[in-house]
């Protein structure tokens, strides 16, 4: 069963500490994803034990508090339409590029040893 885990951190206001609660909610095992919005941490995985996490967050990043454990919504993503109309193919004229040729100024080296 997979759950969301939402926990607050309370001195999150840069971007080093967002980066390392990140890395640290992502380093403990079951964890499938992992967001950071505002001053709270969004986790969903399956078999994640929260105060572990919690205490993990707490050592590394700054005080953290456990907001809420539930089981996490499935959400279903529609897929858009495609138009039934195949798309229309434009050729626009390319630009024309001379063709140059360049060769060595020297063809055979005065050097007999190479």
């Amino acid at each position: 069963m997979k759950q969301k885990i939402v926990i607050r951190v309370v001195s999150m206001n840069n971007e080093k500490s967002r980066c390392k609660a990140l890395k640290t909610v992502v380093g403990v095992s079951g964890v499938e994803s992992a967001a950071v919005k505002g001053d709270e941490v969004e986790v969903v995985g399956d078999g994640i034990d929260a105060v572990v996490l919690t205490r993990a967050l707490r050592k590394c990043v700054a005080p953290a508090d456990l907001i809420s454990v539930g089981e996490a919504k499935k959400t279903e993503e529609k897929k858009p339409e495609t138009p039934a109309t195949p798309p229309v193919w434009s050729f626009y004229p390319r630009p024309y590029y001379p063709i140059c040729e360049v060769r060595d100024p020297y063809p055979e080296t005065p050097c007999t040893i190479m």
